[in-house]
């Protein structure tokens, strides 16, 4: 059934989790984010036909600090990996209030964490001005290395918690069992590094070049890999449990003993992918393409 938007008290269904607020509550707050746009009376939107609730395909499990968020203003206490779950929602939700206050929360975080650390960004940057750098089993927690030129770096070993790596140039760096747990590899240039037996868990790569990349036997855990470029990528025996790689690119890698349950491969290209004997049946592959892919013994 479609109808105008007209009663103050509107029933979401996001992802199958259910909730109740008022048009006020989602419009007064973040005027410009899309939520704004869908129940500002200006647009025609799609109700259950039984109980009349809105649907949209989201995950529900942070849709509350949203509305809370929407309600009151105030960012909610969260550990880092469910803030980066959080600031993917509101991303998607445009609601550029709760980007910044995330954000800003997580820098807090960061600076207070570099107070813990060995080195300092002036510290890297002087040390990757000579050749052969390492940084073998130092905590760098929480620093901020957006956007060097860390190119060959030896990090192996290292403690990357809550590392901001985003559109830093890694291509061959070493990641050889280091704990990087909820660090940002934002649209990063990762071409042939090595993760081999990495702790990732929670962390964001999305838009990331992993292209020949070693992720064998990482723990890729509840990672966004969305748009991704994994070609050619070495994931063998590599957990992606719950790991969001929507609209990668995994044209001939190789996923031999892979774990993805759960996982969101919608609109994937695995062409080519090795997938031989791989339990697919949890996964979600609406929309991937799997041409050439070898399925030999895949459970579907």
């Amino acid at each position: 059934m479609f109808s105008d938007v007209s009663s103050s008290l509107v029933r979401l269904n996001i992802g199958g989790k259910k909730f109740c607020t008022t048009v006020d509550t989602l419009t007064q707050r973040e005027p410009e984010s899309m939520l704004a746009a869908m129940f500002s009376g200006r647009h025609t939107i799609c109700q259950d036909s039984e109980k009349g609730y809105v649907f949209l395909d989201r995950d529900g499990k942070h849709f509350r600090h949203i509305l809370n968020w929407l309600r009151d203003g105030v960012v909610p206490t969260l550990n880092d990996s469910e803030y980066l779950d959080l600031l993917r929602e509101a991303e998607y939700y445009q609601l550029l209030g709760l980007i910044d206050g995330i954000k800003s929360v997580l820098n807090e975080r960061k600076e207070n964490e570099e107070l813990d650390t060995e080195l300092t960004r002036i510290d890297i940057i002087k040390c990757i001005q000579s050749e052969r750098v390492r940084f073998r089993g130092l905590n760098l927690s929480g620093l901020d290395l957006s956007k060097l030129d860390l190119s060959f770096v030896d990090f192996s070993y290292a403690c990357l918690k809550n590392v901001f790596f985003s559109r830093a140039n890694l291509q061959c760096a070493k990641f050889r069992d280091v704990d990087a747990e909820a660090s940002i590899f934002h649209n990063a240039t990762l071409r042939e590094c090595e993760f081999t037996g990495a702790n990732l868990r929670g962390a964001l790569l999305a838009g990331a070049n992993l292209q020949s990349a070693n992720l064998q036997d990482a723990c890729l855990v509840d990672c966004s890999f969305c748009g991704a470029d994994l070609r050619s990528a070495h994931l063998q025996t590599a957990d992606l449990t719950n790991a969001n790689l929507e609209g990668a690119n995994l044209e001939g890698a190789n996923l031999k003993g892979v774990k993805l349950a759960n996982a969101n491969l919608k609109g994937a290209n695995l062409q080519r992918a090795y997938l031989r004997h791989v339990n697919l049946r949890d996964t979600h592959l609406e929309g991937a393409k799997l041409d050439g892919a070898n399925l030999l013994g895949a459970i579907r």
